[in-house]
């Protein structure tokens, strides 16, 4: 399991709430920071956005734009999939890190946490990508471990990649070997099988006779 607590920064300081919005102007051109954090005597109040700090008047200080603040930040043994949802809601590339006791601690950045999971067997080892989709009240995690194991495939990991009101797309990576089957399987079950394969001999089969076909109208 990734610890994500290897990934604290501290290369930078956190922004202090009496300084000048000048400074904290300067401080965003020269990095390429969407929000900092920001502390007060040491704690952690919230986060301010590059693009608000633009905005805002540079012979003031910071604390006159506390409102404009997000507060948003991880725990140091957080998730990594929490890290990436984080990121992404407040589409930022840096996330505060406070401890237990609320402590500032440092900051998360998005290409480290990323860099984290390219590290994982999912993304790291070989294998087999396959999609499937199904209704959403029909679709079963445990069904589709099964159907992989069933075929003397080991999954390398699963990932919820689409949902809508009615459907969901599930995202397998499975060790080499034993696709087509695992595919045929998964159409036995009632799944649509989204992504595309070579070795679908489903897909292969449809298109042989669709090209026999052809020949036959053009007689």
């Amino acid at each position: 399991m990734i610890a994500v607590s290897d990934y604290i920064n501290n290369d930078y300081k956190a922004l202090d709430n009496e300084a000048a919005v000048e400074s904290v102007q300067d401080f965003f051109y020269d990095n390429l920071f969407t929000h900092f954090p920001v502390t007060d005597n040491g704690v952690f109040i919230g986060c301010v956005a590059s693009e608000d700090a633009e905005t805002f008047d540079s012979d003031k200080k910071l604390s006159d734009y506390r409102y404009a603040m997000e507060v948003f930040f991880a725990r140091p043994d957080s998730m990594w999939l929490d890290l990436l949802q984080i990121f992404a809601r407040h589409r930022s590339n840096v996330i505060p890190v406070l401890d237990k006791k609320n402590v500032y601690a440092g900051y998360f950045e998005v290409q480290d946490i990323i860099k984290a999971f390219n590290d994982t067997p999912f993304l790291k080892e070989e294998g087999g990508i396959i999609v499937v989709e199904k209704s959403l009240s029909d679709y079963s995690m445990g069904q589709i471990v099964q159907i992989v194991e069933s075929n003397n495939a080991k999954i390398l990991g699963l990932l919820v990649s689409d949902a809508s009101n009615d459907k969901v797309q599930v995202t397998i990576k499975t060790a080499l070997g034993g696709l087509n089957e695992i595919i045929q399987t998964f159409r036995r079950y009632n799944y649509r099988v989204v992504s595309e394969h070579q070795e679908d001999s489903y897909i292969t089969d449809l298109k042989d006779r669709s090209d026999y076909l052809d020949k036959y109208l053009n007689i």
